[in-house]
């Protein structure tokens, strides 16, 4: 049954490769991502396959990709040295990119997810300074040394929470956007953010196969992005799914006129 399809909330990371593959596979792809198919494993492909419209949502994990991408490339052409990307999950854009070779890029996730990634990945070489961090960024103590002894080390950082705050409840947010915000060099922070109608949607249609996995989506904040304002920072740009699937041509049919 598809309830018993998402077994931890690492399992996310799985469903969301299945889609990469499915992007690099197309003759149009937007980005290439040749470890996709093999990180993703049968796993992820049983999950796509069993959830309810399981292959059509593609669409919002593709268009994230890409924005996140033209983040990433824009950062570090105007100074960014060090990329701090949490809940990482399986992203390979430190194998995939064209990324300065002096780039630190530093993947954070639990231990299990860390070990399976760099299992999978064995052999492969990474185009910057590569490095890998298990940690379990609920340990308060635990990221905040992480965040000190990066803050330390980089000039200018980017940091990266794709796919991670819809689970988190909303008091977590709030430290983990403090602690962040605490580092001087953090300069710039990327993320997805779900509206409170895109929660609902999304309970409704994969509520309880993530609750089945304790990870059930939590975090959409009714103030959109003005929320982690009160953690002092600044919003700097939005952009909409809606929109930015009609500018790269990914966007579901008839979206213009849903928008």
């Amino acid at each position: 049954m598809a309830d018993t399809l998402i077994s931890d909330v690492s399992d996310t990371a799985r469903w969301v490769a299945v889609y990469r593959a499915m992007e690099t596979e197309r003759p149009d792809a937007l980005f290439r991502d040749p470890f996709a198919r093999r990180l993703a494993g049968a796993k992820g492909e049983a999950i796509v396959k069993g959830l309810k419209r399981g292959r059509s949502a593609s669409w919002p994990m593709i268009v994230r990709t890409v924005i996140i991408d033209e983040v990433v490339t824009r950062a570090v052409a105007t100074g960014t040295d060090t990329v701090l990307n949490l809940a990482a999950g399986l992203d390979v854009r430190a194998f995939r990119m064209a990324l300065p070779s002096s780039l630190h890029w530093i993947d954070v996730d639990q231990p299990h997810m860390v070990q399976y990634k760099s299992d999978a990945m064995r052999g492969e070489r990474p185009v910057c300074v590569y490095e890998s961090v298990p940690l379990d960024l609920s340990d308060a103590d635990g990221r905040r040394a992480l965040f000190a002894r990066v803050n330390a080390g980089a000039r200018r950082t980017l940091v990266i929470t794709e796919g991670l705050l819809i689970y988190l409840a909303e008091p977590d947010v709030i430290g983990l956007a403090e602690d962040l915000r605490a580092c001087a060099t953090f300069e710039t922070w990327v993320s997805d953010l779900a509206s409170q109608g895109l929660l609902k949607m999304m309970s409704k249609s994969w509520g309880k196969s993530v609750a089945a996995g304790d990870a059930p989506f939590r975090f959409g904040p009714a103030e959109g992005p003005a929320f982690f304002e009160k953690s002092g920072w600044k919003v700097e740009a939005y952009r909409g799914f809606m929109d930015e699937g009609i500018r790269l041509n990914r966007a579901f049919p008839l979206a213009r006129f849903w928008r």
